[in-house]
């Protein structure tokens, strides 16, 4: 087989195998590229010498058994045979699940996850959005500190489990989308500043230099990054990618590295045709993120909207410290900005950033479906101190409330890995890294952080400590009792009301209406037909929705707790922390 690899600024370099050392020559077409042919199979270890140094992994290895640091391995992407057709599903009407492979199960790889993947179909997901799974140090982490993004994390299961576990999710009919990293690389194991410059420090980034999008050298990054993220889709068959922080890509160039991989992914849709997402997660509440390319936008086809998670947090909990002191204000109040304007900052001035931040949303013009919300998610929940959800503070109604806004409001909805049974296990920030410096650094770091917002050093979880990652592993037992039964039951309802009621799916965001008392705590929002009424209060509301109704006009679909319908005076009488779904008949 042939063996490549760019080492533009290599006086030489040598590819070793089992079957010994040879050297390589540069390729008379691409300048920077050495290329030498060597018997190989499916498994064999290989890695490259650069001018008589020590044996490296291949940047673009499809495999690491031994971890970052070992050599790289070669993986036939023929030999897996894939028992499902499938035909792709897109994101118009999704309802998204993230998951974490290394604590969604004890075992923490990808076929235990695949085993639990029933739980999802029964629940309603449509998509599962599984968070990175590129090589990092030891066995457990985030995966957001990941390295050699061609290959699969081995104690997950390597590149074959990566491939089992889509075509299980695809024989059940569920799409998969995989969260990729392109904005930073983990500090350990990364070996690609001795091949070329795949970073610059004209740009520099809260994880040191920045990833070389537009200094000299850059195309040979883009096109590393492109063919890593066309690999994912096209090798492993899945469905889309979410992109990580894609505010942090230090890119100045005319056409930037979005654009250049949105137009990529959607020629390889084309091709392969089936639907292929692009997933921003973007702090800039620029809605340019998702807009077309023929409409002078990046041409992403969705992004994470953090803001109406924190507009949702700050109305559930009273939270008010940092991003969420905006919200906190007026927490009903931003939270119908959200649901009818998609962002809170669209040109308003933020506190916490200390200017105006954000651009206005054309509702009349982007489909609901370019944004995704969601009341929890790894980074809401892990960059916590003690790693603490939504259910360790509060009582179910108010969990029962949350789901209802999420999966019958107007974007796609996601939920976070046991939020659907109110899972009391924490999600906490744990690691595994095998550098005793680079672990003492980062325990110390968070230590400090959160030091300065009152906490001691003894109530921070050690990230190295196993049983940080243990705690964090769902318990499979709880959905089967009480009050975790009740709950899942009710995101089972809601989003089974999602996927039958077209009002519920509709992406006209400027038809959406919302009606609210700060005071009172109460608010309705109006889809089509359908009014969606929660009371975060802890006393009983009387909520108008119109009065001169005849009895019975209009209907309950769904309530948390028992709910009558509406006399002739037009009052919704609904329990303290409680929610219902109603038609108009």
């Amino acid at each position: 087989m042939q063996f490549e690899v760019w080492a533009p600024e290599a006086g030489s370099v040598v590819l070793c195998t089992a079957g010994g050392r040879g050297p390589m020559e540069p390729d008379p077409l691409r300048a920077g590229w050495w290329t030498a042919e060597a018997e190989a199979a499916d498994g064999d270890r290989y890695g490259f010498s650069l001018d008589g140094g020590p044996v490296l992994p291949d940047p673009r290895s499809r495999r690491q058994p031994d971890g970052p640091d070992g050599e790289s391995a070669v993986v036939d992407q023929d030999a897996y045979a894939w028992r499902t057709t499938w035909a792709g599903r897109g994101l118009p009407g999704a309802v998204l699940y993230e998951l974490h492979v290394g604590t969604f199960t004890d075992a923490g790889t990808f076929d235990a996850a695949a085993a639990r993947l029933g739980h999802l179909v029964d629940l309603g997901i449509t998509h599962v959005s599984v968070m990175p799974v590129c090589p990092f140090p030891g066995t457990h982490g985030w995966g957001y500190e990941g390295v050699s993004l061609w290959a699969v994390h081995e104690p997950y299961g390597g590149p074959h489990a990566l491939k089992r576990f889509v075509d299980t999710a695809h024989g059940m009919g569920l799409a998969v989308v995989l969260d990729v990293v392109h904005n930073h690389l983990g500090p350990s194991g990364n070996y690609l500043p001795a091949f070329g410059p795949y970073f610059t420090d004209t740009h520099h980034t809260p994880w040191g230099s920045a990833v070389n999008l537009d200094a000299p050298g850059s195309d040979e990054v883009r096109a590393y990054l492109l063919g890593s993220a066309l690999a994912w889709l096209r090798d492993y068959r899945l469905d889309g990618l979410r992109l990580d922080a894609v505010h942090a890509l230090a890119d100045g160039r005319a056409l930037t590295f979005l654009e250049e991989l949105s137009t990529a992914v959607d020629a390889l849709a084309s091709e392969l045709g089936r639907p292929l997402g692009l997933i921003a997660e973007s702090d800039l509440c620029d809605p340019r993120t998702t807009t077309p390319r023929t409409e002078g936008g990046i041409g992403l086809h969705a992004q994470w909207n953090d803001d109406f998670h924190h507009a949702l947090h700050s109305a559930l909990t009273g939270e008010s410290q940092g991003y969420y002191a905006d919200f906190a204000r007026a927490p009903l109040a931003a939270l119908a900005k959200t649901v009818t304007s998609a962002f809170f900052h669209n040109g308003t001035y933020s506190s916490f950033r200390g200017r105006t931040h954000g651009r206005r949303v054309d509702v009349t013009r982007t489909p609901a479906h370019r944004f995704v919300g969601y009341a929890q998610t790894h980074d809401q929940i892990g960059n916590r101190a003690l790693g603490d959800r939504l259910a360790a503070t509060l009582p179910a109604g108010l969990q029962a409330c949350a789901a209802a806004l999420v999966l019958t409001g107007p974007f796609v909805p996601m939920l976070f890995m046991g939020e659907e049974w109110g899972a009391r296990t924490p999600w906490q920030f744990f690691t595994d890294h095998t550098d005793p410096d680079l672990a003492r650094a980062v325990r110390d770091g968070r230590r400090r952080e959160f030091a300065e917002h009152g906490w001691t050093e003894e109530e921070i979880p050690d990230p190295q400590d196993p049983d940080t990652w243990a705690r964090s592993c769902l318990d499979w037992s709880e959905p089967e009792r009480e009050p975790h039964t009740r709950l899942l039951a009710w995101y089972r309802e809601l989003i089974a009301l999602r996927h039958a009621l077209p009002d519920l799916s509709d992406p006209d965001l400027a038809s959406v209406r919302v009606a609210f008392d700060e005071a009172a705590r109460w608010l309705v929002c109006r889809r089509g037909e359908l009014r969606i009424a929660v009371n975060l209060s802890g006393k009983p509301a009387a909520i108008p929705l119109g009065a001169g109704r005849r009895r019975g006009a209009v209907r309950v679909l769904a309530a948390w707790d028992p709910v009558g319908a509406p006399g002739v005076d037009g009052l919704l009488h609904l329990p303290p922390e409680s929610c219902v779904v109603v038609a108009d008949d």
